[in-house]
């Protein structure tokens, strides 16, 4: 039952995202980590949230394979995309094939034992295949100062969202990924969605010149000004 009811917050907090498509963006990066045309490659989308990504990835020409909870996805996705129930905190379910590319955009922090579902991508992918995926950053310095001064929020979504289950900083994602499996092979910072926390201001020239002045800094400091890192990796050889 403790897993079950894990995995319904886990869909509820889902509920509360939004598909972000500004420049600076986590989901803008990691769409320009995937080659523009699909070419009829193959995608296993973990965690896969309302399908945005995955439709956006079968317009390209990718056949897609989300993963989610029920009742999580929207009918009416296009044929590329197929769509798989389970809780992914036990485990992968059985699929039928291997893939170019593994996502796990925002959902790894979820899970109970991230290093054990990171294990099993590896034997999903194909040879060359990679891993793309957003992390966010408990190293950035909103998440440093809130802790500095003692607090630590519990929110419905971002750096505190209160169904996240780990906390890592870039030395704790590289690590695990590292124990698990796979060499990052890339990173980009996204930033705080500035537009999103002052939705009246979102298409402003102020909102905008903000943005870049955070993606310029988590560029230069992204342990510290990267609200998510996006991530390529690549499953290390076996010794």
């Amino acid at each position: 039952m403790a897993a079950l009811g894990n995995g319904i917050e886990r869909r509820a907090a889902a509920g509360v995202y939004e598909y972000k498509s500004g420049r600076y963006d986590s989901h803008h990066l990691i769409l320009e980590s995937f080659p523009e045309h699909g070419a009829g490659g193959s995608v296993l989308d973990l965690g896969c949230g309302d399908g945005h990504i995955a439709v956006l990835l079968a317009s390209r020409g990718y056949f897609v394979t989300g993963v989610d909870l029920p009742g999580g996805v929207p009918p009416g996705l296009p044929p590329a995309v197929e769509l798989i129930t389970a809780d992914l905190d036990q485990g992968l379910p059985q699929l039928s094939c291997r893939y170019q590319y593994v996502l796990c955009a925002d959902i790894l922090e979820h899970l109970r034992r991230p290093e054990e579902i990171l294990q099993q991508v590896r034997s999903q992918l194909l040879p060359e295949g990679r891993l793309v995926a957003s992390l966010p950053n408990s190293g950035n310095i909103y998440f440093r100062l809130n802790v500095l001064i003692g607090r630590f929020p519990s929110h419905p979504r971002g750096l505190f969202d209160r169904t996240h289950l780990h906390f890592y900083t870039w030395a704790g994602w590289r690590g695990l990924f590292r124990e698990s499996g796979f060499e990052i092979l890339t990173v980009k910072p996204s930033v705080i969605p500035v537009g999103l926390a002052l939705p009246r201001w979102k298409d402003t020239a102020a909102v905008r010149l903000a943005e870049w002045i955070c993606f310029g800094l988590a560029r230069m400091w992204k342990k510290l000004f990267a609200y998510q890192f996006v991530v390529v990796a690549r499953p290390l050889e076996s010794e």
